[in-house]
């Protein structure tokens, strides 16, 4: 009884042994090759796979998923011989998993060695200024001569990248001179262009002042002139308001001495009369019109007309 239960728990843990070498779990994005007694036999995906023990075996297992690879820093000589370190970093992904298993021993180290020659040659023909600008040429030709070996592979190359570019230190140094000599002459130019603006805009500016002072000058001009040609004819006016008044004035007294009988000797005594007001005044020379002079005649008239009166009053009284 001993010995059946010692062969039965041999049995039991054969066939545990048996079934867990027949059982493969795979991971996502994974896939594993499996070989049969030494030979490709199938691809195992995703999930839980069966395969016979002892018999099959998974040869190796590949990572689905676009993969990083950085390249060593690589010595390169430009056209112009400066010698320069390229920093790069390809993405790869596997699109075959029998021919990256069989096709090369390892893919990643035949990538990095392609690079690692085609940098040298695509670098060798561009000088200084073009390799430090010319990046994404650099990633496209890398890219087209990797594609050229890669597509044998089962390996598709999807980016090549280069990170940076080491100038020697001597030439960083006159790169930085010229830079900042660069962006000073950047700087002054920029200056220069302000100054310019501004004193075109400052010239501007006294322009329309003095327009506008000229045009202000010359609308109070206009008005001072307005203002000066209507006190004219406001005063023009006046006199002429005064003249007409006086002069109807003077009618209307010429008119009521007439209807008053006044004869022209009266008026001759009046006459006489302003002429002697006008001899008291300052004036040494008085210019009597022809007139005047009938005037004066006709008032000694008078005067001797006077006199007999007065006689003949006085011999009247005697009497």
């Amino acid at each position: 009884m001993l010995g059946q239960e010692i062969v039965l728990i041999v049995l039991l843990i054969l066939v545990v042994l048996v079934v867990l070498r027949s059982i493969r779990i795979i991971p996502q994005q994974q896939i594993a090759i499996v070989e049969r007694l030494g030979k490709y036999h199938r691809s195992l995906s995703a999930g839980i796979n069966l395969i016979f023990p002892f018999i099959d075996r998974v040869a190796r297992r590949l990572d689905l998923k676009t993969q990083q690879v950085s390249i060593p820093t690589q010595e390169v000589i430009t056209k112009d011989n400066v010698k320069i370190r390229i920093d790069t970093v390809f993405f790869y992904t596997v699109i075959d998993p029998k021919q990256a298993t069989y096709n090369i021993f390892d893919f990643v180290q035949g990538i990095q060695n392609i690079t690692a020659s085609n940098i040298r040659q695509v670098v060798g023909h561009m000088e200084l200024d073009e390799t430090l600008s010319g990046r994404d040429r650099i990633s496209f030709e890398l890219r087209q001569s990797l594609d050229e070996v890669t597509e044998t592979w089962g390996v598709r190359i999807d980016r090549v990248e280069v990170v940076d570019i080491h100038p020697p230190i001597e030439i960083q140094a006159s790169m930085e001179k010229q830079m900042k000599a660069e962006r000073e002459k950047r700087a002054n130019i920029l200056q220069a262009e302000g100054e310019r603006q501004a004193a075109i805009l400052r010239a501007e500016g006294e322009k329309q002042s003095i327009i506008l002072r000229a045009e202000a000058d010359k609308e109070a001009n206009i008005r001072q002139a307005e203002g000066l040609q209507q006190a004219l004819i406001l005063e023009a006016n006046g006199q002429a308001e005064s003249l007409r008044l006086i002069a109807n004035g003077e009618k209307q007294r010429i008119q009521m001495l007439v209807e008053a009988g006044l004869d022209e000797r009266v008026l001759a005594f009046q006459s006489f009369d302003a002429l002697k007001q006008m001899a008291q005044g300052t004036a040494s020379t008085i210019f009597v019109p022809t007139d005047a002079v009938g005037v004066l005649g006709s008032l000694g008239a008078i005067a001797k007309v006077f006199q007999t009166a007065s006689t003949q009053t006085f011999d009247t009284s005697e009497s």
